[in-house]
Formats: C-alpha cells, structure tokens, sequence
C-alpha cells in the first residue's frame, strides 16, 4: 500500500471485517510482542541504554564514543541495550561484546535500513513491530540513559524518557547526552525558549539530563547516580 493509498483509507468507513477481524486481532500480536518482551528481558539484570542514529558510520568519532562508554559500563558490571541497529547502535553492542558484558538489542522491524547487527547476545535479540512496545522495554528495563547524536527516532527516545520522568511515572534515573557541539543548539532552544519566554518547564527540568563531551564523563555520572544507593550490578 502507498502512502497515498493510506492517505485514502484513513477517510474511508470501515466495514465489518476491518472492524472485527484485522483491528480487533491486532490487539493479540500486541500482547505477544509485550510478553515476549517481559519474558526476554526480565532476567538481564542492571543495564543502561545506549541510544544513537542508524545511520552514523563506523568511522565518525561518535561511533568510537558509543564503543568507549559500552565497554566502561560493562567493565563496571552494567549490561548495554541498544536499538539493535546498525550505526551508534552497533558500535554500543560492540563495545559490550568486546569488552565480554551483556549485549541486548530492541530492533524494529522497518521497510529500509534496519537489520540487527552481529553483536548482539543471540539470546538477547527482539525483534518489534511496534515502536510503542519497543519504547515501553527500554524504559522498563534500563537504569539509565546515554544519547549520542541521532535523528527523530533518538529525540522520541530521549523526549519519552525526559516526560516519564519529569511527570512521576516512572522512577527519576540518569540521562546524558553526548557532544556538546551536536545538542547544545537544542538546549539553548530549550533554555531560552521553552523555559524562560514560554515558561512551558520549570528550571529544575534542566537538571533531568547531563550534557557531556567524553565516555568517562557519560558513565561516571551514571556510577555516581547510583553510588548513593549502594547499587552493585548482579551478574
């Protein structure tokens, strides 16, 4: 089907058998992708999601940044989750698989460039026709998040986690955004307009994340996040 043809469909009614049958089922292969999910993941232990663009080659100086906090965060016990795609998210579970820590990855399943990458657990590949159900298991399962330069899917990530946590619903856990040169365009709009002229979030919103330019400083903020609670990784 076309863009257009779903353009077309969405003004059309819908007759018995799309109400009854292909809508109401889809509810069945959601629960199973949450189960699976619950299943898979239940058992990985403490880990930090690595989020990033798909699209960033191997040889771009944030691909090396992503492997660098993969393997710190590994030597420190923490499992790695990726969106197990290619680009930042390859080289977060390289770093993992090299290094001889956890390597999880969430991939979803897309008409182009997304296909899972060598380095994930062979236990521990998802694969999600969802991204709703995809986004649910990285926050249900991770105890932080690091942000490398990405495109709108690694904004809705990030934005997803930000809201979660700036509204109580989930639990408040660390967030660093890595290189200073990429975001920082992003966090004076947000300072500047969305604080101060709209008044849209309050101040202490700015000190949900932590704007970082190296790998050691992105996971001593996540160690030190958790120090206070004595928090030892189980495996």
């Amino acid at each position: 089907m076309t863009s257009d043809d779903k353009i077309r469909s969405a003004f059309e009614n819908k007759n018995w058998q799309e109400i009854k049958v292909t809508d109401s089922w889809q509810i069945f292969k959601i629960m199973a992708e949450f189960v699976d999910g619950f299943e898979k993941l239940a058992k990985i232990g403490p880990c930090v999601s690595i989020f990033g663009s798909a699209r960033t080659s191997n040889e771009n100086k944030y691909y090396k940044l992503a492997e660098d906090c993969a393997r710190l965060l590994t030597e420190r016990g923490y499992g790695v989750i990726s969106g197990g795609g290619p680009g930042i998210m390859e080289a977060a579970n390289k770093g993992a698989f090299e290094a001889g820590g956890k390597s999880v990855g969430l991939n979803i399943e897309l008409p182009f460039e997304q296909f899972h990458n060598k380095y994930i657990d062979r236990d521990k590949i998802l694969e999600f026709d969802y991204f709703f159900i995809r986004k649910v298991m990285f926050m249900k399962y991770s105890q932080g998040f690091i942000v490398l330069p990405g495109g709108f899917g690694t904004m809705d990530e990030m934005f997803e986690a930000l809201t979660l946590i700036q509204t109580g619903k989930v639990a408040r856990f660390p967030i660093v955004l890595v290189g200073k040169s990429y975001w920082s365009g992003l966090i004076d709009w947000v300072t500047n307009t969305m604080l101060q002229d709209e008044k849209n979030i309050n101040e202490d919103d700015l000190n949900l994340f932590r704007l970082v330019d190296t790998a050691e400083e992105a996971t001593e903020h996540i160690f030190r996040f958790y120090d206070k609670y004595v928090l030892k990784p189980n495996f």
